[in-house]
């Protein structure tokens, strides 16, 4: 098969798993009628001006002219009276995606964006997912500012909510500021005469270092993925990427965790119910004990995110290659995060994985529907409103939306599947060097080395093994790849 007529296959694959499990791969007439009929982004005069700043956004693209068009946060940073000030900018959704409107219906079907390979489903209709409620370079946009006073530890000392008008003025990418912000690389070209957003971008990586390691001495855990998305140029695909992880997506992750938990404390100083996202106390706790007998550590009794972090760091450091494996069996067994509703004065149930008690999604409107609702939540609290939503439909929300995240994380799996038996479907009878990831009573898994696949091996052998495979069979369909031993 063709790499053209592949990606045609895959995306009729992807339609298919979004329609089995419950997800739209369309809009209504009343979405697109609504799109056609707005005509551009929403202004407020009445909002204080904040263009002027050196605002800029980081998200994906493996070039520095390719990234994603759904930018839902810009950010900055200042030293300020013996503080770091950092200012997060959230897109303003809400001020042209109205509670109820087609868009909003049509957005609280699927409740997130799903990122199939070679195929992305916006949650929000593109004309405004992209364009319109999307912070664009060198476009006026209103947003949701949190800003936060950190100290030199790293901790958040105060923070307010409001609401205001940016400019982006540079658009980054993970890869090229990454490598920049660890000194390991040139700077990137957008920034060459940035000298301000420069100045920013290095105040913004010390603080969420120094915010990451007081969330690790908390018990914040250390896990790597192992999922995968296709590579593509010219609408082929070209290769498989792993989950990057550098000093810029640390930067981003720990403000967005920051303000993500200034959110949660706004919305209940105002007595106002919140969405939180949570993990709850993991139920399997003595296999993750199990597990870390099994390489020589002990855990506690009872459940311990600082000592399962510790352990975490451990192996990372003494068993690399196999690491992503065990971070793969401490998830599953940690089990799915989920939204819940938690009203004013109850007891926080918290994140488990992330060490935090207070946690509600808020920064990523444009592709989850939880913070859409947060959205919501904390611009009725700043213009005291009532509460745009009943206790009841909070509730069924949150359960709705656990539902579709995990429904879509399953169509997401699949399609990786499938385009990884697509790309190796031309590599029939060659030999790959492998790692055994795991064993069940279905068979042995191994995982190739130089690319995040996984696949079958036809035999048995011992967990942790490197091996070299022979490529025998792939069912682009199913994402099925199987291996046997020379």
């Amino acid at each position: 098969m063709e790499s053209k007529l592949e990606t045609h296959y895959l995306e009729e694959l992807a339609d298919r798993a979004m329609l089995e499990r419950g997800l739209d791969p369309g809009y209504s007439q009343e979405a697109e009628e609504q799109a056609r009929q707005t005509a551009g982004p929403a202004t407020d005069t009445a909002v204080p001006d904040l263009r002027g700043l050196p605002w800029c956004s980081i998200d994906n693209g493996e070039k520095e002219d390719v990234s994603s068009k759904d930018l839902d946060q810009v950010s900055m940073a200042e030293v300020a009276n013996g503080v770091v000030k950092v200012r997060v900018a959230i897109a303003d959704v809400d001020a042209l995606v109205k509670k109820d409107s087609p868009v909003d219906e049509q957005a609280r079907r699927n409740t997130t964006t799903v990122y199939c390979s070679g195929k992305t489903y916006p949650m929000i209709h593109p004309r405004f997912s992209e364009d319109f409620t999307s912070l664009n370079e060198g476009e006026d946009r209103l947003a949701l500012v949190t800003e936060m006073d950190f100290d030199q530890e790293g901790r958040v000392l105060d923070f307010q909510i409001y609401r205001a008008l940016v400019n982006n003025r540079v658009k980054l990418n993970y890869q090229s500021t990454g490598v920049w912000l660890g000194q390991e690389g040139a700077t990137p070209s957008a920034l060459t005469d940035q000298v301000k957003v420069q100045e920013s971008l290095k105040l913004q990586d010390q603080v969420a270092q120094k915010y990451k390691e007081q969330r690790r001495r908390q018990g914040s855990l250390t896990l790597e993925s192992l999922e995968a998305r296709a590579k593509m140029e010219q609408g082929e695909i070209t290769g498989l990427e792993g989950q990057l992880r550098n000093r810029a997506t640390e930067l981003i992750e720990n403000l967005m965790v920051a303000c993500n938990g200034c959110a949660s404390r706004y919305l209940r100083s105002q007595n106002l119910p919140t969405l939180q996202r949570i993990v709850r106390q993991p139920k399997y706790w003595s296999s993750i004990a199990d597990l870390a007998a099994d390489r020589g550590h002990g855990l506690p009794y009872e459940p311990d995110s600082k000592a399962l972090e510790e352990f975490l760091v451990k192996q990372r450091k003494a068993d690399p290659l196999r690491f992503p494996d065990l971070c793969l069996e401490v998830l599953k067994l940690l089990g799915r995060g989920e939204y819940v509703v938690e009203m004013p004065g109850e007891a926080l149930i918290g994140h488990f994985g992330l060490a935090v008690r207070e946690y509600s999604h808020s920064t990523a409107p444009n592709r989850r529907y939880p913070d859409v609702i947060t959205q919501r939540l904390v611009k009725a609290a700043l213009t005291q409103q009532t509460c745009p939503y009943e206790a009841e439909e909070l509730e069924d929300l949150a359960l709705h939306c656990s539902r579709q995240e995990a429904a879509a994380q399953k169509v997401e799996r699949q399609t990786q599947k499938s385009a990884a038996a697509a790309l190796l479907s031309h590599k029939i009878g060659e030999t790959f060097q492998v790692v055994v990831s795991g064993q069940n009573q279905h068979g042995t898994w191994v995982r190739l080395l130089d690319m995040p696949v996984e696949g079958k091996l036809l035999g048995r052998s011992q967990m942790g093994k490197r091996l070299r495979v022979r490529l025998v069979g792939v069912n682009i369909e199913k994402g099925f790849i199987d291996f046997s031993l020379r």
